[in-house]
């Protein structure tokens, strides 16, 4: 007996001070970050000049045959004057600036903002800034959903994030991963390295330009910006523009 109670006793401490085995509840839970934020990511639909939006918009051979259908490759073919391009954005006040990519709407003609609830609006390009990949718009609305941009940089590698855009066109698709590195220089075509880039393994695609990285509090902890790839789709590596440099380019966009 006096064996018995020892062996019981020795399992017990094995039990309790081996390795910590990870369970499911202790996984996050993106599901109150989507319901309580997505009304505030938004859909960005660009005419632009042909030339522009061939270099922009991935071709039907790069889009997977189930996906092209969400595209403009059937039915009638666009003008030869005017192409579609589409990207994302969010809401950064009530009174309707939304952030999103330069490149989402440069050259552009026209921009229209789609948010969840359907409502569509014409946009105005508040101003943009090609060295950040950074672009303000406003819309003449009010009372709108928001997103917070976060106030600290203790982002640390490792850390759970989440995205929420419109790949191939797909609305309100969300992803997730973590942070992969921080300070990431990736030269602009001027040779300028002037965005110190979050790397996340979070799945981007053509599409997520200009929409919001959360960490788990809720915060936009940056703006999906460019991906790395051989095949035009996610391969792992994305970037995104810190929340500070978006603070900071906001602010002057404004003034």
């Amino acid at each position: 007996n006096t064996k018995m109670r020892l062996c019981c006793f020795v399992m017990l401490m094995i039990a309790l001070c081996g390795p910590r085995v990870t369970t499911a509840t202790e996984l996050p839970d993106f599901k109150e970050i989507v319901r309580a934020h997505s009304p505030a990511v938004v859909k960005i639909i660009v005419e632009q000049n042909a030339s522009r939006s061939e270099q922009q918009q991935p071709g039907p051979e790069e889009v997977p045959e189930e996906l092209r259908r969400f595209f403009e490759f059937r039915g009638a073919p666009p003008s030869e004057q005017e192409r579609m391009g589409m990207g994302s954005g969010f809401i950064i006040s009530r009174d309707g600036y939304v952030l999103t990519n330069n490149h989402v709407v440069e050259g552009a003609t026209s921009v229209l903002v789609r948010m969840s609830d359907r409502r569509e609006f014409e946009a105005k390009v508040v101003g943009t800034d090609p060295r950040s990949d950074l672009a303000l718009l406003r819309i003449d609305a009010s009372e709108l959903p928001v997103l917070k941009l976060a106030t600290n940089d203790d982002l640390e590698v490792g850390e759970w994030v989440l995205a929420i855009g419109s790949p191939f066109g797909l609305d309100y698709s969300v992803t997730a991963g973590i942070v992969s590195a921080k300070g990431r220089s990736l030269p602009t075509e001027h040779n300028e390295n002037y965005v110190p880039f979050i790397q996340t393994d979070v799945a981007i695609n053509p599409g997520n330009s200009g929409g919001p990285l959360f960490n788990l509090d809720g915060e936009v902890v940056g703006v999906n910006s460019q991906i790395f790839t051989r095949s035009g789709g996610s391969i792992g590596l994305s970037f995104a523009i810190p929340a500070s440099v978006a603070r900071n380019v906001v602010d002057q966009l404004k003034e």
